[in-house]
């Protein structure tokens, strides 16, 4: 976010209990966080990493470097689910980060707008990281590529085979963290602008999209994109988007430069959100097949997404949650694409306290999204309607026996969804395109998830292409007949039969 914004201002078996209701709806959590949740991350053993953040609706929290976990119930659900409290990093608070599941399981924060170690949030652009590992517990200090002063907000994501790059906010730097030895390496030459307020989008083709803000390189008119190739680490001006994205209102001084999230459809488009404080905000569809865009619909009225978060429902519609185009008043809105046009839909009573910047949207295994804006009360919503069979995951090998506390490898197509599922751009990311393991008892009815990792890739929409991913069998896993699941952005894989030993 613009560094000028202040901080106060940012102001069977049980399958019912894991699928869609028919009814679109919003429902609190049973048990409230007791603290302000912000930034969350799906993990690869269902359940859910949350930041504790301060909350700008009310007296700011002190509450700054905590990380806590949503476990859902033993019927799977997370309306139900429990908090329990986490390690955090040593001297490292950020506000504003990058952030990324790897593909072994642990989690890498990068950089913070904000450094809030010592109890108030000071604007720092730091350079911290740090790695969590949730089998132990555990943060590990991680230092950042050589000769970076900056990383901010800066954004991140896991390439298709694993990798993760990570920009420098204030810079046209860019690295690949090896997760094995802790070093970066140098990547993304040939960057038309610096990578403030720009988000990524992963393509069906292995390709990275972005819309270019233009920070440094004022141009009023201006509406570049790029691509990023990873197999020769740089990008290319890729031709203009129909409409301008980015808002330039008021002059290369008073300009936000702030756009939206672009979220992959299953269809391959690619749904991007615009913001403009002096008139109407645009949006733009990116085909990623003929690589061409068609200008889509305005926002209604004052609406725009000044930085802020969309999610892929599994019917494949794309709830974006959006406010008045200036920072203030508040006012938030949720919308749906449809790949055709815009609908408002009833938003939960604390959305309506928000600006759009605040708003974080997580995709649940469940097929629901969750819903924070550093308030206490975290809302899930629930399509109206679940997914097309076509898009979901198939299993095609894995043992009918499985022992606890063993590793086993299972094997089928699209484990990686249809797409990276959720998006915000730079401050906030927490992709969701890697398998998920579902277990449930067929006497009990019980829902459990097994870790994964060691994904075979991290690619999108890979259609009938083999992949596989490792998962644990908890060793205190209720043993007897049990269908097994993999999840990938909420949608769910046919069951497979196992017996639990």
């Amino acid at each position: 976010m613009n560094a000028l914004r202040t901080l106060l201002g940012r102001a069977i078996v049980l399958i019912a209990a894991v699928s869609f209701s028919h009814a679109q709806s919003w429902q609190p959590l049973t048990h409230q966080p007791s603290f302000n949740p912000g930034a969350m991350l799906l993990l690869t053993d269902g359940s859910v990493l949350v930041h504790s953040e301060p909350n700008y609706t009310a007296t700011l929290s002190t509450d700054y470097n905590s990380w806590y976990k949503l476990t859902p119930d033993s019927n799977g659900s997370y309306v139900n689910g429990t908090w329990s409290q986490l390690a955090a990093p040593a001297g490292y608070a950020p506000l504003y980060f990058g952030s990324s599941v790897l593909p072994d399981g642990r989690v890498l924060v990068e950089g913070g707008e904000y450094d809030c170690s010592s109890g108030t949030c000071n604007s720092a652009w730091q350079t911290g990281g740090a790695l969590y590992d949730p089998v132990k517990n555990q943060w590990t200090k991680i230092a950042p590529p050589a000769g970076w002063t900056t990383i901010g907000d800066a954004q991140s994501m896991i390439l298709p085979n694993g990798t993760l790059m990570q920009a420098n906010y204030c810079t046209k730097e860019a690295a690949l963290f090896n997760p094995k030895t802790l070093t970066w390496t140098p990547t993304g030459n040939g960057k038309f602008d610096i990578y403030d307020e720009e988000g990524w989008t992963a393509l069906p083709n292995g390709k990275v999209l972005t819309v270019d803000a233009y920070v440094f390189q004022y141009d009023a008119n201006g509406k570049n994109f790029e691509l990023y190739t990873p197999s020769t680490g740089s990008w290319s001006v890729a031709g203009s988007t129909p409409v301008q994205l980015w808002d330039s209102c008021g002059g290369e001084s008073a300009a936000s430069y702030e756009l939206g999230p672009g979220i992959l459809r299953p269809d391959g488009t690619v749904f991007y959100s615009g913001a403009n404080t002096c008139g109407a905000a645009h949006t733009a569809i990116y085909n990623s097949r003929t690589g061409t865009w068609t200008a889509g619909p305005d926002f209604p009225g004052v609406l725009g997404d000044a930085d802020g978060p969309a999610a892929l429902e599994p019917n494949g519609k794309v709830l974006i949650f959006t406010s008045a185009s200036r920072f203030y008043p508040p006012g938030g809105q949720f919308l749906e694409w449809d790949g055709t046009s815009l609908t408002l839909i009833t938003p939960p009573a604390s959305a309506l306290q928000d600006a759009s910047y605040v708003g974080h949207l997580l995709i649940l295994p469940t097929g629901q999204i969750m819903f924070t804006d550093f308030s206490t009360d975290i809302e899930i919503f629930t399509p109206a309607s679940g997914a097309n069979p076509a898009w979901a995951p198939t299993i095609s090998s894995l043992p009918t026996a499985l022992q606890r506390g063993k590793t086993y490898t299972i094997s089928g197509t699209q484990f990686n969804g249809m797409s990276e599922g959720s998006a915000y751009g730079d401050d906030f990311q927490d992709a969701t395109n890697f398998p998920l393991v579902r277990v449930v008892n067929q006497s009990t009815g019980h829902v459990r998830y097994c870790r994964t990792h060691d994904h075979s890739t991290m690619a999108v929409a890979t259609g009938n292409k083999k992949v596989s991913t490792r998962f644990d069998i908890p060793a205190d896993l209720e043993s007897g007949t049990s269908q097994v699941f993999v999840v990938a952005n909420g949608i769910a894989s046919s069951p497979y039969w196992v017996t639990i030993q």
